[in-house]
């Protein structure tokens, strides 16, 4: 199924970022934030959105602080905006043409949700969607210190399964973590925002 992308590459772990890539939950993810900062009176737009896409929420709060002269405390409005994600959980569904590799390598390959997001949220997403039984790792934002575009996550993910980063495939959706995938030197595939695969460079 992979040989299309890379006929000369015989993968042994697959990795896979979550929000946008596995779970359509951005949509989810940014009414949450909207929602949350609706308070402050600040808004987090579609394009900022995926920008910053990949980044753990603290860190994205402590970025609008710089950027709008703001000082948002990140644990709170991490609370905050969880709680208006888990209200909108019923609306999330998988990205079919992942699901399609996944279910195609399962039981084959070793595979790893490797993200930016809280093992909860992704947890409780994961239980929303019954995507278990299909990974063999969880790599989350409490798991590293340096997160995306540091290949930090990718290659923990690589470490826990004793597999070299170079026989490792990422398939992600956002810049930053195609930039963290290639400096862990592994090969990427992207998802496209018409949920189609394509190489990256």
């Amino acid at each position: 199924m992979l040989k299309q992308f890379f006929p000369q590459h015989d993968f042994k772990a697959l990795l896979f970022d979550f929000d946008g890539t596995v779970a359509d939950t951005m949509p989810a993810h940014l009414g949450a934030w909207n929602k949350a900062l609706a308070k402050y009176d600040l808004t987090l737009s579609r394009e900022q959105h995926m920008a910053w896409a990949g980044r753990p929420t603290h860190r994205i709060v402590e970025m609008m602080n710089e950027l709008h002269k703001t000082s948002i405390d990140p644990q709170q409005f991490l609370q905050e905006k969880e709680v208006h994600y888990l209200s909108s959980l019923h609306e999330v569904s998988t990205i079919k043409t992942v699901m399609e590799v996944i279910h195609h390598y399962h039981g084959k390959l070793p595979m790893a949700i490797v993200t930016g997001s809280r093992r909860k949220i992704v947890g409780l997403t994961m239980d929303q969607l019954n995507l278990h039984s299909y990974f063999d790792l969880l790599v989350c934002a409490e798991d590293y210190t340096q997160g995306k575009p540091a290949p930090d996550c990718f290659l923990m993910a690589a470490s826990k399964f004793n597999i070299a980063p170079t026989d490792c495939l990422v398939f992600e959706d956002a810049n930053l973590g195609i930039q963290a995938a290639h400096s862990a030197g592994m090969n990427c595939l992207k998802v496209t925002e018409e949920s189609s695969l394509a190489h990256t460079r």
